[in-house]
């Protein structure tokens, strides 16, 4: 593999624990590992396989990185996989000026200061993501999203800082058998429609995809409704104004702090946190998963 160390800025304040956090508890076995700091990946690249790692300086204000690719002409490409993943054009001062003017969530600003909302490697990749979280824990999506990995994702031809595969591409899930998903059948119709309809072409999730179109076919497909389609607004396509209503973390995080957690009072109380809905969503979640009562138990995300 040709490496190419880089230096990523991060503009302060930076919630790296809860960022790096993130990523840790929904990595992908073969594809993702990462802890409090450090945080590794490969990459589906033009030309061949690559992969990522990113570790925080805690005194430099930003990520110290190394990408890899088999080709060198996908260096370039592999660049700009931390910035979409680790959301480096957020202002963070702006947003947390914006979130911290409103009761609900300027105790949640004050405890992390400069939370981001993160991004992806590859927008099909958080698509199935988010189809695999519907309704279940974050762990037992990322145990699917193993599953499918293992059989259906591309292997390296040697392992990269103890990562295995890439995650599978639209042609190789849309060819899976319905009979090896182990997933309820609503939502193995709603991977299956999901990855044809990428393959063939009639969606495209790429970086630069109209994003309301991609929205629109996608909430069209059997299964997928609009916390999915929030969700891949949200990380696939980098939009910091996405909410998701219905979603149980937020439910449970508005019920702790003394609101109703239903989806019509989440609704519009978030309209207060416009255009930052994204980053007060994961304010909440990190409000829900903090120890207490409420703890999440239905859908949370993927």
């Amino acid at each position: 593999m040709h490496t190419e160390p880089v230096r990523v800025p991060m503009r302060a304040p930076f919630a790296a624990d809860a960022l790096f956090g993130f990523l840790a508890t929904r990595a992908v076995a073969g594809v993702e590992a990462g802890d409090g700091s450090v945080y590794r990946r490969t990459l589906r690249l033009p030309h061949g396989p690559g992969a990522l790692e990113a570790r925080w300086r805690r005194d430099g204000h930003a990520l110290d990185c190394r990408v890899y690719a088999a080709d060198p002409r996908d260096l370039a490409d592999a660049l700009g996989a931390p910035h979409r993943i680790f959301d480096t054009a957020a202002d963070p001062a702006r947003i947390d000026a914006r979130l911290g003017r409103d009761p609900v969530l300027a105790p949640l600003v004050e405890r992390a200061p400069g939370t981001r909302s993160p991004g992806q490697a590859d927008g099909f990749e958080m698509a199935v993501r988010a189809v695999l979280g519907q309704q279940v824990s974050v762990a037992s999506a990322r145990t699917v999203a193993a599953g499918l990995t293992a059989r259906y994702g591309t292997p390296l031809g040697a392992p990269v800082m103890g990562l295995t595969h890439l995650f599978p591409s639209p042609d190789a899930l849309a060819a899976a058998d319905p009979a090896d998903l182990p997933m309820p059948a609503g939502r193995k119709r709603a991977l299956l429609g999901l990855a044809r309809a990428v393959a063939d072409g009639e969606i495209d999730l790429g970086p630069d995809a109209d994003v309301e179109e991609a929205a629109a076919r996608m909430l069209a497909l059997p299964g997928i409704g609009p916390w999915t389609v929030g969700y891949v607004r949200m990380r696939a396509f980098g939009d910091g104004d996405a909410f998701l209503p219905t979603d149980i973390g937020v439910r449970n995080a508005l019920r702790r702090l003394g609101r109703s957690g239903d989806p019509k009072s989440a609704e519009e109380l978030a309209r207060n946190w416009t255009p930052f809905r994204s980053y007060a969503l994961h304010h909440l979640w990190a409000a829900a998963a903090r120890p207490g009562p409420a703890a999440a138990t239905e859908e949370e995300s993927p």
